[in-house]
């Protein structure tokens, strides 16, 4: 009996040193799975990023193909009236907006220029009065002209949008 007892005591021991031998070398690929899971789920949403910043790109430019906002014709009505002109057809026949809107289409505006890259909302100034939005400074093309006016007739409240923008080139700023 004595020996039935020891066999089954070294026999206990024995298992559970193989279980922890094994559990122990499981973990490790384990925890490699899960990073390389993780690794993978990371890049994905780099990509799904990227694509996402491409399809807003992408509709920015169809929107300032829309409203006329391509560098060209920003670039004559410049020379010749020396500023740009667009009005929101949906809004036409609206009446004249509060106070208290302008002034939150001003704040909305000024929000979307410091969050766009390439645009500097501390080079442009915003004003709005009943619905008219007034854009004043300096951007460094024309291009960048008709992204910050697309940028303000995308935003509620707002009928009408006269840039003042001036085109300077990176030397003279």
């Amino acid at each position: 009996m004595k020996a039935f007892i020891t066999g089954v005591l070294v026999g206990v021991m024995v298992g559970a040193g193989v279980y922890w031998f094994l559990t122990v070398d499981e973990r490790k690929p384990a925890a490699q799975r899960a990073e390389e899971r993780a690794d993978a789920q990371t890049e994905k949403a780099r990509q799904l990023a990227g694509e996402s910043a491409e399809h807003a790109a992408k509709a920015l430019s169809a929107r300032m193909e829309a409203l006329e906002l391509r560098t060209e014709d920003i670039r004559k009505e410049l020379a010749a009236k020396g500023r740009v002109v667009r009005r929101r057809a949906k809004d036409l026949g609206e009446a004249a907006t509060s106070a208290a809107l302008d002034a939150r289409a001003t704040a909305e505006i000024k929000a979307k220029l410091a969050a766009a890259p390439d645009l500097s909302a501390l080079r442009i100034s915003v004003s709005t009065t009943a619905g008219k939005v007034t854009l004043e400074g300096t951007v460094s093309s024309h291009e960048l002209v008709g992204r910050a006016m697309a940028l303000a007739l995308e935003t509620d409240g707002v009928r009408d949008v006269e840039s003042r923008l001036r085109v300077e080139s990176a030397a003279r700023r």
